[in-house]
């Protein structure tokens, strides 16, 4: 199972050393880069499941193309 944390940079420090004592886990550190490309497909997704689910309303690739 992969789990991505949020952790504030005070206690950065805190939780990594916390994490070497278990042997089960593997630390990999995002740069600021790439978390910020997770959040946003984490924010597509759920913005496409909103428009599946009926909540939000869906653009046509037709304006989509025109706001190019």
């Amino acid at each position: 199972m992969k789990v991505l944390l949020d952790i504030k940079d005070g206690k950065a420090d805190f939780m990594m050393e916390l994490l070497k004592y278990f042997p089960f886990v593997k630390v990999k550190i995002l740069t600021n880069e790439s978390a910020q490309l997770v959040k946003d497909l984490k924010d597509a997704v759920d913005e496409m499941n909103l428009i599946k689910a009926g909540h939000k309303k869906g653009q046509s690739a037709r304006d989509f193309l025109k706001e190019l």
